[in-house]
């Protein structure tokens, strides 16, 4: 767990002191938590109440390019939160409830990270899905 938690983006992301019933991490971020990837680019988080309203303390929400969504971009970038994560397909609160719990960090689960990247479908996303297949993850 070293890895995990002592890249630079984690922590930023854990300086935040964001509640942690209250907030996943999505994206590459699963990947990266589970040693599959060496490099998340970035940190996705996807927060609720609690962490939504800590992390706006941080910073002014704008648009997020995907979904009907407000992001935080902190960090220079390096960290974006999330008030929910492709809302057409999931509700914050499921995401959150339901995230494997790594690192004492709750990441979604690996089936909403495939359902992403097959939505996005960039090369990054396409090279993950890769990754997951070779690592057993039914796609």
């Amino acid at each position: 767990m070293n890895t995990l938690l002592g890249h630079p983006y984690m922590r930023e992301l854990l300086s935040l002191h964001l509640p942690q019933r209250h907030f996943a991490v999505a994206g590459s971020g699963p990947l990266f938590a589970r040693g599959w990837i060496s490099d998340p680019g970035d940190i996705d988080v996807v927060a609720r109440g609690p962490a939504w309203a800590a992390a706006c303390e941080h910073g002014s929400p704008s648009p997020a390019p995907y979904s009907d969504v407000r992001r935080l971009r902190l960090f220079h970038g390096h960290v974006e939160i999330l008030d929910g994560w492709f809302p057409e397909l999931w509700s914050t609160d499921l995401l959150i409830d339901e995230a494997d719990v790594i690192g004492g960090i709750r990441f979604v689960q690996l089936s909403v990270v495939a359902a992403t990247k097959k939505k996005l479908d960039r090369l990054r996303d396409r090279e993950h899905l890769a990754v997951m297949t070779a690592h057993g993850c039914l796609i």
